[in-house]
């Protein structure tokens, strides 16, 4: 077939992008390699943020935390004093001297920390003052402000905001919140179920109800609106993760946490910030995705997602899935294409480069 100014159309989630003599170049092939490093701990890593390509933060179960500064060459592994009980399911990291951590439990298991010296020193920012919460997830739009989200509470939804850094946390009025849906929560898999955008704008993938749904701000975190998605929910099943490529175009991630040899529609995509949502392809891997995200720093939609069963990647926005690794992971972060990160049980690190 011949072509003539326009060399081919690619329909990606709604989307027709035209590859034209004089445009961009087309983005490189993936061409994924996998490398494992060593964290200096043996405890479930549930979650990983890099900062760049050099400096990356993880955190995990027995008051863990790790980061490296040399691109995972060598990390360093510690522990939060007095916070060994704690299951550190989120971090974020600032750059190689700040980072946050959120612990994710009942009551006063929900915490946040953060660091200014690597770690030398944690400050304790916030403890969850109701005994029946349960907090899952946090992100930051910038240096002061963030937010972080946790399961219902009485039939309210939970989600608290700070604009000092963290210095202080405040909850979102029950007004400026949607109805809450019985037993709704977050699945604090992989810190990925809360993640910000530009201009104020920021999603967070609810599950554990009878509908999977997406909140949605655009003011920073002040008000929050809903949206259905076709993803089965269920007391053990919903949403883990969402990630977004830019304003409009996001993908979803969950499944059936209670059902890891169970294979579902378990990923969704949108075209319209949220709003609406239709159902992408099945993963190769059995259960739920725990976490997954768009690789950033590419001119294509590639997506990794991780599981307990093992890794997926996919080229074309989730429609199609092939397989990346076979061993256990909870959560996935990108600086770059070539710079990714995979974190799972007993302290693994596996490093990505998609070509």
């Amino acid at each position: 077939m011949r072509f003539s100014r326009c060399s081919a159309a690619l329909l990606v989630a709604g989307a027709t992008v035209m590859a034209c003599a004089g445009g961009p170049p087309p983005p490189p092939e993936a061409s994924p390699t996998i490398t494992a490093q060593v964290s200096g701990t043996t405890q479930l890593l549930q979650a990983v943020s890099p900062a760049s390509e050099s400096v990356v933060w993880v955190s995990g179960h027995g008051g863990t935390y790790a980061f490296t500064t040399d691109g995972g060459v060598t990390w360093q592994a510690g522990v939060v004093p007095d916070a060994d009980t704690l299951q550190f399911r989120d971090v974020h990291a600032v750059d190689d001297h700040t980072a946050y951590l959120l612990g994710a439990g009942p009551g006063d298991m929900s915490r946040i920390y953060q660091t200014t010296d690597a770690g030398t020193t944690w400050v304790l920012q916030w403890v969850n003052p109701d005994p029946d919460g349960f907090y899952d997830c946090l992100d930051f739009w910038d240096a002061d402000r963030g937010a972080a989200y946790g399961d219902v509470v009485d039939g309210r939804l939970s989600i608290i905001t700070t604009a000092d850094g963290g210095a202080t946390w405040t909850p979102v009025p029950q007004d400026r919140l949607p109805p809450a849906q019985q037993g709704e929560g977050g699945f604090a898999a992989s810190g990925l179920c809360l993640v910000t955008g530009p201009d104020g704008l920021g999603w967070i993938a609810t599950g554990a109800a009878d509908t999977a749904r997406v909140l949605m701000t655009e003011d920073f975190g002040h008000t929050w609106t809903s949206a259905a998605t076709p993803i089965a929910g269920g007391a053990a099943a919903g949403l883990t993760a969402v990630s977004f490529r830019d304003a409009k175009h996001g993908i979803i991630l969950g499944g059936n946490i209670g059902d890891p040899e169970g294979r579902t529609d378990n990923v969704a995509l949108t075209a319209d910030g949220g709003k609406t949502w239709t159902l992408a392809g099945r993963p190769t891997i059995a259960g739920a995705f725990y976490g997954g995200l768009y690789v950033p720093g590419v001119d294509a939609p590639w997506v990794v997602g991780v599981g307990p069963a093992g890794a997926d990647y996919s080229v074309d926005g989730g429609l199609t899935w092939m397989s990346l690794d076979t061993l256990s992971y909870w959560a996935v972060g990108f600086a770059t294409p070539t710079a990714g990160w995979l974190v799972g049980p007993g302290g693994r690190i596996t490093k990505v480069a998609m070509y």
